[in-house]
Order: structure tokens, then sequence, then C-alpha cells
């Protein structure tokens, strides 16, 4: 299976700008996650798509492919699209940016299930909830069908329920981590339909796939994801990385 990894790299975030600049031990977090990503079995090439010319030239210079694509491009997911177009692959995986200690099997578990399921429009991961995550609006949260399929994405806690939570944590929803493979002609067609009325009460693309009937599968990994949103987020990992070594 001929398969593209791409790291959408935007400037701008709102959040946290220049943040695929943002130094980790001295080192810019892109690379981090570039470096990871490369060790992934499965991927015929690893790209950076991004729209600024200081990120380009710092991948450029570490050895790594990189595109340049319009920074108006609304979504990660429309500068995944934009970066191969003209170019024929049996899959492409979308590798957040933002995950520097992203592990390597996660990328290979997102390719796994179109080896065998011909049906299957994207793949995407998820892991157990912990209280705090279930009530935060920043916690995506995803329910599964029993084929391991989503059924609905939201940032509330799902399903709703009058009983009073388990004690035990084990909770009907699982966490969203946002790294997704799709098919390369359902991408296309993803990034031309509009963004659906779901996607816009929640602000979550993916509830455009659903929107568009797209079979979803979601594995589960163990490990937590440690997505970087703000500064804030950056010295949660520096002192994480701190502790590792000692």
């Amino acid at each position: 299976m001929k398969c593209l990894g791409v790291i959408p790299a935007r400037y701008a975030s709102t959040r946290f700008p220049g943040k695929p600049l943002a130094l980790i031990q001295g080192k810019p977090m892109i690379l981090w996650v570039a470096e990871a990503a490369k060790q992934a079995r499965g991927l015929s090439e690893l790209r950076i798509a991004t729209d600024d010319s200081r990120i380009f030239d710092v991948v450029k210079r570490a050895g790594f492919s990189a595109v340049m694509t319009d920074s108006d491009l609304p979504t990660g997911t429309d500068r995944i699209f934009a970066a191969l177009q003209g170019e024929k692959w049996d899959l492409v995986v979308n590798i957040q940016g933002d995950e520097p200690l992203i592990p390597t099997h996660f990328i290979e578990k997102l390719i796994s299930p179109f080896l065998i399921d011909s049906e299957i429009s994207m793949s995407t991961l998820a892991h157990d909830l912990t209280p705090e995550e279930l009530l935060s609006t920043n916690a995506v949260k995803v329910i599964l069908n029993e084929k391991a399929e989503a059924i609905y994405f939201s940032r509330f806690p799902i399903p709703y329920s009058r009983q009073t939570l388990p004690a035990d944590g084990k909770y009907a929803a699982l966490k969203h981590i946002g790294l997704y493979a799709y098919r390369p002609d359902f991408l296309e067609k993803f990034c031309r339909q509009k963004a659906s009325a779901l996607e816009l009460a929640e602000s979550l693309e993916q509830l455009r796939a659903l929107s568009m009937g797209a079979k979803i599968k979601v594995l589960r990994v163990e490990e937590q994801s440690f997505g970087i949103d703000t500064p804030e987020d950056l010295i949660k990992l520096e002192s994480h990385l701190a502790r590792t070594r000692k």
C-alpha cells in the first residue's frame, strides 16, 4: 500500500502563534513530530505541509520533505489535501504537528484497518477517559458501535446519563486523539463538502465525515496523547520530560 504521511503546520495558531517552531529542549516542536513519524512502518513518504517560510526552512534544513500551502486554507485537513494535488496514493495519514511525543505505533495502528477492510473511509484513535477529561470541553469524546466505528463525537460528556458517573471510571465514551488516515478519494469528497450543521455546532470537522455517511474506524490505544494547544501545555511537557530524565 502506497501511504503518504503529512504533518500540517500552520504558523498563525490563535491560541499559540508560532507553535510549530516552539522549542522543546532546544529543538522545534515540528522536528520532534517529524522525527517520530519518520520511524513509522507503513509510510512510503513523509512531508510537512506549511504556510510559512520559517517552518519550511527549518524542516528542509533538517532533511525532511516540505511543501508550501495557502495560508487561507481553513483546516489542517484542507492543507493535507492541498499537499498531495496531482499525485496518486492509496492512503493518506494526517499526523498532527502538535503531538511531539507521538508514539510511532499510533501511526502504524491508523494504517492497519485499511489492509483488511475495503469499506473504511477513515480511521482515528482513542483511549480511556479520566473523570476530568469527561467533563472538560477541551477533551473531545467519541462513542462507538459494536464494530468499533464512531457513532458521534462531542466536546460534552456523552452519552447523557441521569445516573451518577460510575466510580470505576468505566465510561461509555472514549477520549478522541486527533490523528486520522483517509482514502484519498474520500479525502477529496470531504474537502469539497461544505461544513455540516453538526460540525459547526461542535466545532469538530470529523462530524462532517459522519454527516456524509462515512465509516470511521476507531482504534483503541493505551497511552495518553500529549498534544500542545497552549504555551501552558508546553510548560507541562517540559516538566514531564525533566521528570522522565530523572
